[in-house]
């Protein structure tokens, strides 16, 4: 999805100058007049990525609307347009809250490179934020990406689920996000900032599992060399998350409804039981209910869970959530990688808005993570998903790779099914000779315009010509509505 850039200034020229550079950039844009006007749009719920705001406006002054954004709590990154570079002005806007500042006129390149730095500083504020919730153990339903009408209930559910401490069975798919959900259920609830201890029942071995569960005493088997309390122990006060709960052996079983139903546990070797306080949320991709019948797992345990089922949606049924899941795990990896991706590019997200997703949540994450690591551009392109797309990244020629001389005497008129597979852009006309170079330019830059979706300074870069030049070529060739439609 594109980023969308608020221009706020009172001369109409001006934001005219500054939309067309963002758009040529891949920006949406977005205008108002005035601070008041400005203030006005944030109130309505649509929070634009970046604010660029003009320092003396008449009515309300920049500063005036910067201290007035900030005092609303919101975090857009603002940068400040003033006509003085005074190190006063600058001091006055950083402390009321600015990410940046630049002197008019602002160059084209200096306006791009500090809303990218913007955005990337947004990132990795909202990533540092993320983590420190996640560590604090105070990860709510706002952190749960997804607005879609699934979600909407899951979320409406899962809080009135969260202000009581009755148990909690999460249904779904694997790779749908139930551990986060269940972390949510914990930071809504009273328990939040106590310990939330995760464990995934299919993956304990199955000769350990009473010992990890529910600890063990020094010595009382071969290799207990110390003491080790055990998860319920560890959750003492906090929230024991048993995931894939449907794989625990049938032994294991009875002792973990014994522990919910008395509040205790007995750890291995120790002569009494242990009192705990413990709420549990368990989850399983399987279901339970065909596992009792089949006699894999117990009745009692199914009914002592299922008291508060939620279902957890496929990505597949909320595929209105995929263009914001992808800009989340874009702000993540370009914080883990170091990277300066700004966003998928409209094609980009319709693609994968359009896929099943068999993997849902985790497989989209996964493919987000490759597709970043790969990147060159700006903005991800369809061939950055090449497992989706079909399409394969265009490769660079090899510095010490040979190029084939061009076709000489009767080759240059040989039929062009001699000359092997047809080209996107074509040399020859149908009787096999040499088109114009005028009409093969343009068509080679309309190719490079689809291929890199819009995105001039690429497009720029690949044809190995200046903006300004490509921009020129572009309207002696009549290409600016597909621009439009590239872009």
């Amino acid at each position: 999805m594109s980023k969308t850039v608020l221009i706020v200034d009172d001369d109409p020229t001006q934001r005219r100058l500054m939309q067309a550079v963002l758009e040529r950039e891949g920006f949406a844009v977005a205008q108002a007049d005035s601070g008041e006007a400005a203030l006005d749009r944030l109130a309505g719920g649509v929070t634009p990525d970046v604010v660029i705001l003009d320092m003396v406006m008449p009515r309300m002054s920049g500063i005036e609307t910067l201290k007035a954004i900030r005092a609303e709590g919101v975090a857009v990154p603002v940068i400040v347009l003033t006509a003085t570079g005074g190190i006063d002005v600058v001091v006055q806007a950083m402390q009321a809250g600015a990410q940046d500042f630049m002197i008019k006129p602002a160059s084209p390149e200096r306006l791009i490179v500090s809303i990218r730095n913007a955005l990337q500083m947004g990132q990795l504020t909202k990533e540092v934020s993320r983590l420190q919730k996640r560590q604090a153990g105070h990860v709510g339903f706002e952190d749960i990406v997804g607005s879609s009408a699934p979600m909407r209930m899951l979320k409406t559910l899962a809080e009135r689920g969260a202000k009581s401490q009755i148990p909690i069975l999460i249904l779904g798919e694997s790779g749908v996000g139930k551990e986060l959900i269940a972390r949510a259920v914990h930071g809504a609830s009273e328990r939040a900032g106590k310990p939330f201890v995760a464990v995934n029942c299919g993956a304990l071995p199955e000769n350990l599992v009473e010992s990890i569960l529910f600890g063990h005493e020094k010595g009382s088997f071969t290799g207990a060399s110390e003491k080790h309390l055990g998860k319920f122990m560890e959750a003492n006060g906090g929230t024991l998350f048993l995931d894939e709960v449907g794989e625990l052996p049938l032994d294991m079983q009875v002792k973990l409804l014994r522990a919910l139903q008395e509040k205790e546990v007995d750890a291995v070797g120790s002569k009494r039981s242990i009192k705990v306080d413990v709420r549990i949320i368990a989850a399983t991709n399987r279901n339970l209910q065909e596992r009792v019948a089949s006699g894999h797992f117990r009745e009692d345990l199914f009914y002592r869970l299922n008291v508060f089922p939620i279902e957890a949606p496929a990505l597949r049924e909320r595929r209105d959530d995929v263009p914001a899941l992808v800009d989340a795990f874009i702000r993540r990896f370009n914080a883990e990688e170091g990277k300066r991706v700004v966003a998928a590019t409209a094609e980009t997200a319709a693609m994968l808005t359009a896929h099943d997703w068999p993997g849902n949540v985790r497989q989209l994450e996964n493919a987000v993570y490759r597709a970043i690591v790969l990147a060159d551009a700006p903005y991800l392109q369809p061939h950055d998903f090449p497992a989706i797309s079909g399409v394969t990244a265009p490769q660079p020629l090899a510095h010490d790779e040979a190029v084939e001389p061009a076709p000489t005497g009767a080759q240059a008129y040989a039929a062009p099914e001699m000359l092997g597979p047809d080209t996107p852009v074509k040399i020859l006309d149908a009787r096999g000779h040499l088109r114009t170079l005028e009409d093969i330019e343009r068509d080679l830059i309309q190719f490079a315009i689809e291929t890199y979706a819009g995105h001039m300074t690429e497009v720029a870069r690949r044809l190995g010509i200046g903006r300004s030049t490509l921009y020129r070529k572009v309207r002696e060739n009549g290409l600016e509505e597909f621009v439009k439609e590239a872009g």
